[in-house]
């Protein structure tokens, strides 16, 4: 275990690996994580046991390949299996967000803490953000997050002053800003656009305030090209900042994030190991998309290894223009798991959300996969709009054409219908997409 946590200062080495020395640098530190999973994680212990494999005559990250990928599923069924350590070492208890079924229980240790505050500060860091800066978290640090209390360690270990306003009251996010005067925001984009309107309608000077970068967590903000998306451009043509989009999960207990140069996510190589690849499990070429596959490193109550993430993603190989010579992630195209077959296209529902949260005459909306009669994957949507009901219609199905190339059923509901299946009492985030696909 890496016990230097403290210290962010040495950062660049792991940032500027390359070539012969950057291979041999991950095959040492994948081999001591499935050396000590394999020794002290009941999980994986027997799994290496019936596949005869053996870390310590780990010597290629070819030799990765003959483990079998650790899923979501393995994660629920044999949850304590997964423990490395004993109980009385755990020093705090997080769960996943259950976004693709019942969330996962995952354990801490104070080193684990420590590198989780390194991770984030790494990844804070490359965004510019430091000593100095005043950081307002508009994300929750309670009910069993990992992101929140992550940006909270994170910034203490930059040593930034941080706010901890926590989630919604758009009132008190404001008068906190005008108050306080942060450099930078952390939040959800949607939750940024809401802070904007809120802005708007009240005549506050959003132009005026102290905010110069604004870290955005969970929702992407560029296209797949890199772009910006129509929420990044919302935000950016409303408020004068700089704007960085980051990806996380609790699983990897890692972050990638943007530079200013806004060309994907930075890999941080001393805490991670990724491969992207296809529905065979094989990588796929640079430049494809594929499915992120994680090994954690330097992990001490619960690392994982060769973790399908269920996320979509490309890989970018080639150094960043920031002179980092680390991998780089795309943003995220969609969730496996949420694939939806309609009508003889591939659709994600991430794609048909970026249609919906860009259009003001949508007030509301759930997206939802069924089977049909002939046991097929059949795309509602139900929605609540502000204006005139059929030329919305009509104008929701023109954009769906073009850019998803099929036309989902739309279905109006009442405001509080939608949003009752939206805010459920036991979820983190809002639910967006609900599969009732009963395959």
């Amino acid at each position: 275990m890496n016990n230097n946590f403290d210290d962010i200062n040495k950062a660049a080495y792991f940032d500027n690996l390359s070539g012969a020395e950057l291979i041999s640098f991950q095959v040492n530190s994948v081999k001591n994580t499935l050396m000590y999973a394999g020794r002290c994680a009941p999980y994986y212990s027997a799994l290496f046991s019936r596949i005869g494999f053996l870390p310590e005559q780990f010597s290629s990250l070819e030799d990765l390949r003959k483990i079998p990928f650790t899923t979501k599923s393995d994660l629920q069924a044999f949850n304590d299996d997964f423990l490395n350590v004993p109980i009385g070492r755990i020093a705090e208890y997080v769960t996943t967000s259950g976004t693709l079924g019942r969330p996962v229980r995952f354990l801490l240790t104070d080193n684990d803490l420590r590198r989780l505050a390194y991770n984030e500060a790494r990844g804070l860091a490359i965004a510019g953000v430091g000593k100095g800066d005043v950081i307002q978290i508009t994300t929750t640090l309670d009910r069993r997050f990992m992101a929140g209390l992550a940006y909270y360690l994170g910034s203490r270990l930059l040593e930034a002053a941080t706010i901890r306003v926590g989630v919604g009251a758009p009132q008190l996010q404001w008068e906190t800003i005008m108050d306080m005067s942060p450099t930078v925001l952390i939040g959800v984009p949607s939750f940024i656009v809401k802070l904007i309107e809120f802005a708007l309608h009240h005549n506050i000077p959003i132009g005026e305030t102290s905010v110069r970068k604004i870290i955005c967590i969970g929702e992407p903000v560029r296209e797949l090209t890199l772009e910006w998306n129509k929420v990044g451009q919302y935000i950016r043509s409303h408020w004068e900042v700089e704007l960085f989009s980051t990806y996380a999960s609790t699983e990897m207990a890692t972050a990638f994030t943007e530079c200013a140069h806004g060309l994907g996510g930075h890999q941080l190589n001393e805490l991670i190991f990724t491969e992207v690849v296809d529905e065979e499990g094989d990588p796929v070429a640079d430049g494809e998309v594929g499915e992120l596959v994680v090994t954690t490193l330097q992990v001490e109550a619960m690392p994982l290894i060769r973790f399908r993430t269920g996320d979509m993603v490309i890989r970018y190989n080639a150094p960043c223009p920031c002179g980092r010579h680390a991998p780089r992630l795309s943003p995220i195209v969609g969730r496996k798991g949420q694939l939806i077959k309609y009508k003889g296209t591939s659709v994600y529902p991430s794609a048909l959300q970026n249609i919906l949260d860009h259009l003001p005459e949508v007030e509301t909306y759930v997206i939802e996969a069924v089977l049909n009669d002939f046991g097929e994957d059949q795309l509602n949507v139900l929605l609540a709009i502000r204006a005139e009901k059929e030329s919305v219609l009509r104008h929701l199905r023109e954009l769906c054409q073009a850019h998803i190339r099929v036309t989902p059923e739309f279905h109006l509901r009442e405001v509080q219908f939608i949003n009752h299946l939206r805010n459920r009492p036991e979820m983190r985030k809002p639910v967006v997409f609900i599969d009732n696909r009963m395959k």
